[in-house]
């Protein structure tokens, strides 16, 4: 009867840490929706963008640590709540950072919002990966981590209808408007982020309030204390940290600049001039000659989210019948098989082949995370820790590959990602040969 009532007690939890999976996802990527919008506004190049993610992905790197430090006091319960309310700060700076036009502050509400998604991943990761029988952890988190996915791909559809569908004016334009035009301008520009992320910040706030009266079971010992000492002596854990900093980097990248790659291509009049194409963007916009050619490639950066949720449901299917670092392999050759195919074509081809990269990104990170922590017993919230700070990957490879593409252009820049997916697949085969030995 326990036995069956804690499976129960399971399913309910493992459904509720779902939905906050879903909650980081789409926030995360609807960041990546102002990036074409804010170089614009502010006339920034892509290094300077690329500022932008290196602000959001900072915080993992300051803060993952501590929070895996905490963690084991806390209970993942109350690190999850906490995760959320610093989350809902976050999203309501971008009220004053838009209505001032101050980009400043615009970096410092990306930071507390990724500060409060960082303590939420270093609870709720390790949280899935516990929650049953140790040989499914991976089955688990990707499963998990599908419904993040669901999120990342109805982020950029969202973020295209609402962010990227109108012309934004250049400096010469602003000043050529009069002083009542040029308040106008201003109160809708602040307006098209304002809402969105008050809203955010709103239903941010509500689940954690609701969290509070849902009872989570108690997984963790917050009397038993785990180290930092030995974590690092773990050298599947350390090399696994590394992974998961070139495979966020590499995804961020790609996804922070799919609109700029395929504007450089000419894609948005090749998607008008094309039946098919135009038919899929008209489902987001009713008028394509009315809209700005971002918002009309922005609509397919969907696809790039979407093959990552469509793999991760396979995937949690894959990991339960594969060995999870054989399956990691082979995806890692995969993704570098459709780099190599974008950067060495044109047109349509391009587009689509980098856009599948999205579908062998999906088992990466839950599988290198359960992968890394497997043997680490009561040090898992320190692995989470280390984990998540090697999250910050977002912030070197993103602005490091925005670098490249200013100097190079975005084909060069592709094989800084190629050297990612090679580390990783490498990693996919050392825990395979690591699992072997420890059996012998």
């Amino acid at each position: 009867m326990s036995n069956s009532s804690g499976q129960k007690s399971y399913v309910g939890a493992f459904i509720t840490v779902t939905s906050l999976f879903f909650l980081w996802g789409f926030l995360t990527v609807f960041v990546d929706s102002l990036i074409p919008r804010l170089r614009e506004v502010f006339e920034l190049s892509y290094f300077e963008s690329g500022l932008v993610q290196f602000a959001f992905f900072m915080a993992y790197f300051f803060l993952s640590i501590p929070a895996g430090q905490l963690l084991p006091r806390l209970g993942y319960k109350k690190g999850v709540i906490l995760g959320l309310g610093i989350m809902g700060i976050g999203c309501l700076l971008f009220w004053p950072a838009a209505g001032y036009r101050i980009f400043g502050l615009f970096l410092a509400g990306y930071f507390i919002l990724a500060g409060g998604m960082t303590v939420l991943q270093v609870a709720a990761n390790p949280y899935v990966a516990v929650l049953g029988k140790p040989s499914g952890a991976a089955a688990r988190l990707n499963l998990a981590q599908a419904f993040n996915s669901v999120g990342t791909t109805l982020a950029p559809i969202l973020g295209a209808l609402f962010i990227l569908s109108d012309t934004i004016k250049d400096s010469d334009a602003i000043a050529a408007l009069s002083a009542a035009e040029r308040t106008a301008y201003f109160a809708a520009e602040a307006s098209a982020v304002q809402l969105p992320f008050l809203v955010a910040a709103l239903a941010i706030l509500a689940l954690a309030g609701v969290l509070i009266f849902i009872k989570l079971p108690q997984v963790i010992d917050t009397q038993v204390q785990g180290s930092y000492a030995a974590v690092f002596k773990n050298r599947k854990l350390v090399l696994g940290a590394l992974g998961i900093l070139v495979y966020v980097g590499s995804e961020v990248a790609i996804g922070s600049y799919l609109v700029n790659y395929f504007l450089d291509m000419n894609l948005a009049e090749v998607i008008r001039n094309n039946s098919f194409m135009s038919w899929i963007a008209e489902h987001t916009h009713s008028d394509l000659s009315k809209v700005d050619g971002k918002g009309i490639v922005g609509t397919f950066v969907a696809f790039y989210w979407g093959g990552a949720m469509l793999g991760r449901f396979v995937g949690a299917g894959l990991t339960a019948l594969f060995p999870p670092g054989r399956v990691l392999t082979v995806f890692g050759a995969l993704a570098i098989t459709m780099l190599l195919i974008s950067m060495s074509t044109t047109g349509l081809v391009a587009m689509w082949t980098i856009l599948a990269v999205g579908l062998f990104n999906s088992i990466m990170f839950p599988t290198i995370f359960t992968l890394a922590i497997s043997d680490l017993g009561i040090h898992k919230p320190q692995g989470s820790g280390v984990l998540c700070t090697a999250i910050v990957g977002g912030a070197i490879i993103s602005p490091l590959f925005g670098k490249f593409y200013d100097l190079a252009g975005f084909k060069v820049a592709i094989i800084l990602l190629i050297l990612c997916y090679a580390f990783i697949g490498f990693y996919g085969y050392f825990t395979r040969k690591s699992l072997a030995h420890d059996a012998q």
